[in-house]
């Protein structure tokens, strides 16, 4: 453990950003999850309302820098072509 007190913060603060960036991960990856599962089932109507949710999820770990703009960029694109490939 750490003996001055400006690292005893950091390491707070830290594992304070710690968690809160695995939330959103994990909200993330479900909602990516949940959109795959529809196309996999070849519910339209599911997919489209899971891929607006992954959209809004991606958009939401961004803002928050948990991810990087192009990774959401990609992954946006991946789910986008899975959808018209449903279609």
């Amino acid at each position: 453990m750490a003996n001055i007190k400006s690292a005893q913060k950091r390491i707070k603060v830290t594992e304070a950003k710690t968690l809160r960036n695995r939330m959103v991960k994990s909200a993330l990856k479900t909602a990516i999850k949940k959109f795959e599962v529809a196309v996999t089932a070849n519910s339209a109507e599911e997919a489209k309302v899971a891929f607006t949710n992954a959209v809004k999820s991606l958009d939401m770990a961004v803002s928050k820098g948990v991810i990087h703009k192009n990774m959401a960029a990609r992954k946006k694109s991946r789910l986008s072509a899975k959808l018209n490939a449903m279609a």
